[in-house]
């Protein structure tokens, strides 16, 4: 695990919250957002496939790796982003997608990512926002392995994809309508 920040200007933050074609838009529609790229982590396997991820077998999560300015959006606000956009009470679950490759989780890159991650856990529980317990995971970062090339931009080159225009649509401008002032284009 990393114990030091990129630099002043650029963090990283890797987030699994369900399959990655869902995370991946909203994050790259924030401000202070410098790149999103979609990939694995958390598991046992050395570069695993989405094939091998999909068995279940590699332990990894499909996961957003997140590079970001923190002097224009803290860590603290993508967090806020990341629960807002999935469901942090179901285990390895995210609506239809089930498996342990879809559960809720943090890896942190140092202590202060561990510390901000507990804390903004804390308070969504405190706020009573979900009805169920907070099952995320909050694990320290080891390793991220990037996706396949068709996994990167998914929504934005397939917006027309069946599950694009079921599942990812609605969230995505659910999103955008109930945080117009976070998006690069407000």
């Amino acid at each position: 695990m990393s114990s030091e920040k990129i630099s002043t200007d650029r963090e990283l933050a890797t987030l699994g919250g369900g399959c990655f074609w869902c995370l991946e838009p909203i994050f790259q529609d924030l401000k202070g957002v410098y790149s999103v790229e979609s990939g694995y982590s958390g598991g046992k396997t050395e570069d695993p496939t989405y094939e091998q991820v999909c068995s279940e077998n590699t332990g990894h999560a499909e996961v957003i790796q997140v590079s970001f300015n923190p002097q224009m959006i803290s860590y603290k606000d993508i967090l806020e982003v990341f629960f807002v956009i999935h469901d942090p009470t179901t285990l390895n679950r995210q609506g239809a997608d089930a498996g342990t490759q879809y559960r809720s989780v943090i890896f942190y890159h140092h202590s202060e990512q561990k510390e901000v991650a507990e804390q903004v856990i804390q308070e969504m529980e405190s706020a009573q926002i979900w009805d169920g317990k907070i099952v995320t995971e909050l694990t320290p970062f080891s390793i991220f392995y990037r996706g396949e090339d068709y996994h990167q931009n998914y929504f934005k080159t397939n917006p027309h994809q069946p599950y694009c225009m079921a599942v990812i649509v609605p969230k995505v401008s659910k999103f955008r309508k109930h945080h117009l002032s976070r998006l690069l284009k407000s």
